[in-house]
């Protein structure tokens, strides 16, 4: 399902919760492992500032997988396990080369998140459908979520361009 349609079912809604869910923990997982996976001489060059940004990007992806979650189960569904997609993760992605790997990394996935969030909410307010769970907080649970991506972006900006 394109996220330019409209959420018309519970079952589309359910999925799309899911999604993102999978991609707080993918998020999360990343920004977890980046500083371990470095080469030792560039884990050494990480300074404060990102060690600061990928721990807060990590504890940000959880709360914002807890909220999905919680809205989830009011539609009666389940998710797939963090332990699970970290797994994937690992095996799928390679560890970046250097600080700056590790910050586009981060920006790109602050980018991806909050165009999910932002296209999801359009979606559900093209639509007129009745949802299991009450819309108002749907909707309200998904902007912050969205308003805290777009302030990881931001974050992450900031500090690139100040390396610049």
């Amino acid at each position: 399902m394109s996220l330019g349609q409209r959420v018309t079912t519970d079952h589309q809604l359910t999925r799309l919760l899911q999604i993102g869910v999978v991609l707080e923990e993918v998020v999360e997982s990343r920004a977890a492992h980046h500083l371990e996976s470095l080469p030792e001489a560039e884990r050494e060059a990480i300074d404060d500032e990102i060690r600061e940004l990928l721990d807060e990007a990590a504890d940000e992806s959880a709360d914002h997988r807890d909220r999905l979650e919680a809205l989830i189960d009011q539609l009666d569904a389940e998710t797939v396990s963090y332990e699970e997609i970290n797994a994937l993760v690992d095996a799928r992605y390679g560890p970046p080369e250097d600080t700056d790997g590790v910050l586009y990394d981060q920006l790109c996935n602050e980018e991806t998140a909050y165009k999910f969030y932002d296209d999801l909410i359009a979606a559900i307010e093209a639509s007129d459908a009745t949802y299991a769970i009450d819309r108002a907080e749907l909707l309200e649970t998904l902007r912050a979520i969205r308003a805290e991506e777009r302030e990881g972006v931001e974050d992450v900006t900031d500090i690139m361009e100040r390396r610049a």
